[in-house]
């Protein structure tokens, strides 16, 4: 018969509760993730087609101008059918990067949706209610005016992340706008 002595106990315990509490972060991050392509084919009825915009000096200057907003990359790849698009964009909220999906009908927001959230806290931004507050916004203001039409209600802890994901939502529509007056 196995006999567990007090010093061997502990350390087992100790190691369990380790395990356990590394598998509490590991586990909900995973859970929450959506693929790209899961969002994409939930976003369309139909396979819309796959279209990249490039980013130019000028385009990369407005966008700076009027959003306030540093956007360095030369292209994002966007997927269109008709008036509605979806893009995928990441914004680091305090050191991490999050990705959202942006759907985009007409011209205002119809879903908005963290993909993959790494930051360690904050993690409440992926949740509906907090989402849910994004639909039927549209940009409103030109300029460094510009602005959600939307109020986002801010979560105690995760003002980094919500600023992310309004960001996000901003940019988007502003390049759905300029994607629909420029091809």
């Amino acid at each position: 018969m196995f006999h567990l002595n007090y010093r061997m106990f502990w350390k087992l315990a100790s190691e369990m509760c380790l395990l356990a509490w590394l598998a509490g972060f590991a586990l909900p991050a995973a859970a929450s993730e959506t693929s790209a392509t899961d969002f994409i084919d939930q976003a369309f009825n139909e396979q819309p087609q796959a279209k990249t915009l490039w980013l130019t000096a000028d385009l990369r200057a407005q966008i700076s101008r009027d959003l306030n907003y540093d956007f360095h990359q030369m292209r994002v790849r966007y997927w269109r059918s008709g008036v509605r698009s979806a893009w995928i964009l990441e914004e680091v909220g305090k050191e991490q990067p999050i990705t959202l999906g942006v759907v985009i009908d007409g011209d205002a927001i119809d879903e908005l949706r963290v993909l993959a959230y790494r930051e360690s806290r904050g993690g409440e931004i992926q949740q509906g209610y907090f989402t849910r507050q994004f639909h039927g916004a549209v940009l409103e203001g030109e300029g460094r005016k510009a602005r959600l039409s939307n109020s986002i209600d801010g979560i105690t802890g995760a003002t980094l992340s919500v600023r992310a994901a309004q960001k996000v939502a901003k940019l988007a529509l502003f390049l759905h706008a300029h994607t629909q007056q420029h091809g």
